[in-house]
Parts: structure tokens; C-alpha cells; sequence
């Protein structure tokens, strides 16, 4: 068994305790994804809307309370937490996204492969406010694990080889990601670009 299967099963023995308590600490410090705990637990409750949107909000609302702890531990320590796990690339990546879409970034940040944990350092270290750092984490970490639930919600245990296969190539989803987003981006400047022509009269 490796290190990770080792952690995501002593979390397991907690049922949705242990899914909030991996959640929670993922936000903040703990490598291990809770998406290993989590597919596993929708394909057991399969058939179950109520449970399966119960395991989403859990797994959501944890993740978020996690980063508010890893926002203060970035702003008490944050420099010396990205040389010690070698994290600077990230935070470069984060700094570009919010220099350049501003509370939108924060968004893709978020949504993004970029460990979670990571982005919770780099907003306590930066002091973002707080209030668009909450808002965009419960967006961002509510449509990735949503998106998980409504997968195997549809397709059922067909679905968690494929979502095993990505988890293991980060590029992919970071890929699929970046098309949705950046389409998703242009199609909204398109429309909030559209005016009126003055000189067409009907």
C-alpha cells in the first residue's frame, strides 16, 4: 500500500468525519487530495442525491474553512512555507492570475490544479481580502467537486476510472481546465462587449 493509500484509509474509518477532517487539513498542509476519499464515497452512495449533495457541501465547506487557517498561516509564515515545499513556481502562477483578471483569477486559482493549500499561503502572504478569497474558494472548490458528483451522479462507477486516470496527470486537467475557463472568459467579454451600432436605425 503506498503512503497515500495509507492516509486516505485512516481518514476513511471516520465516514464524512474523516472526509471534512482530510478535507479541511488538505486546505491547509496535508499533501493527499480529498478527491481519493471522496469519488470512492459517491460511488458507495450512488442512487442517493441527498447523501451525495451531503458529501459535497462537507467536502466544499471544509476546504474552505481549511484555507482560512492556511491564509493565516501564509501571512504569519508564508515565505518560508513556499521554500520549504518548494512551492515559488506556484506562487508566480497565482501572482499572474490575480495581476491579470483580478478577482476573476482568484477564481481560476481556485478551480485550477494549483494545490489548494498553496493558494491559501500565497493570499495570507499577498493579504487579500478576505471576503473575495471566501467567495471565489466556495465557487471554485464547489464547481470541481461538484462537477465530480454530478459525473458519477450520471454515469456512476464508470466514471472513477476516468477521474482516477486525470488525478495521476495533473497536465490534463490543468489543460481541460484552461480551455473551459478561457472560453468561458471570452464568451463573457464578447457579450459584455456588445453595444448598440448609432448609426443603424430600424
Amino acid at each position: 500500500m503506498s503512503w497515500k493509500g495509507a492516509i486516505v484509509d485512516w481518514f476513511d474509518a471516520y465516514g464524512a468525519i474523516g472526509l471534512a477532517a482530510m478535507s479541511f487539513s488538505e486546505s491547509i498542509i496535508q499533501p493527499v487530495p480529498p478527491d481519493l476519499m471522496f469519488i470512492p464515497m459517491l460511488v458507495t452512495a450512488e442512487g442517493s442525491s441527498s447523501l451525495i449533495i451531503w458529501l459535497w457541501l462537507v467536502i466544499t465547506i471544509t476546504s474552505v474553512l481549511g484555507s482560512l487557517v492556511g491564509y493565516w498561516i501564509g501571512k504569519k509564515w508564508g515565505r518560508t512555507l513556499f521554500n520549504r515545499f518548494k512551492a515559488e513556481r506556484h506562487l508566480k502562477k497565482i501572482e499572474a492570475l490575480t495581476q491579470r483578471y483580478g478577482t476573476f483569477g482568484i477564481f481560476i486559482a481556485a478551480f485550477s490544479p494549483i494545490p489548494y493549500k498553496v493558494f491559501g499561503w500565497a493570499a495570507g502572504m499577498g493579504e487579500m481580502k478576505i471576503k473575495p478569497f471566501v467567495i471565489a474558494g466556495l465557487i471554485g472548490r464547489g464547481l470541481r467537486f461538484g462537477l465530480e458528483a454530478l459525473l458519477i451522479g450520471i454515469y456512476g462507477s464508470k466514471a472513477v476510472e476516468g477521474m482516477e486516470w486525470l488525478l495521476d496527470r495533473e497536465v490534463f486537467i490543468g489543460i481541460a481546465l484552461a480551455l473551459v475557463i478561457v472560453a468561458t472568459w471570452l464568451g463573457i467579454r464578447w457579450w459584455n462587449g456588445l453595444t448598440p451600432d448609432p448609426n443603424i436605425h430600424e
